[in-house]
């Protein structure tokens, strides 16, 4: 079993930044690579961003490309996600996960999942 427990969710401006972090408890941290996900009201759950094991491999969603950054600390067992030039269509619920590999877990096939935490950007 894998615990993850997300935070850094808030209210924040248009073209401000947050930080959201998702540290993990339990089995081996650094066996899985990790991903932030999110889903706005009445839409499904979508990618965001995903890192390998080692860090070597990221994927981000089109949308999000330039704007976020994902990075992981598998000494800390953290991975953060650095939000800057939000937009309001970036309003969700965000959600961390690991997964066996970044380019499955990009499709959203994750092992485990956080209860989430909420992002909201005014305009």
């Amino acid at each position: 079993q894998v615990q993850l427990v997300e935070s850094g969710g808030g209210l924040v401006q248009a073209g401000g930044s947050l930080r959201l972090s998702c540290t993990a408890s339990g089995r081996t941290f650094n066996r899985y690579a990790m991903g932030w996900f999110r889903q706005a009201p009445g839409k499904d759950r979508e990618f965001v961003a995903t890192i390998s094991l080692i860090g070597g491999i990221i994927y981000y969603a089109d949308s999000v490309k330039g704007r976020f950054t994902i990075i992981r600390d598998n000494a800390k067992n953290t991975v953060t996600l650095q939000m800057n030039s939000l937009k309001p269509e970036d309003t969700a619920v965000y959600y961390c996960a690991v997964g066996q590999s970044s380019a499955v877990l990009r499709l959203g096939t994750g092992d485990y999942w956080g209860q989430g935490t909420q992002v909201t950007v005014a305009s």
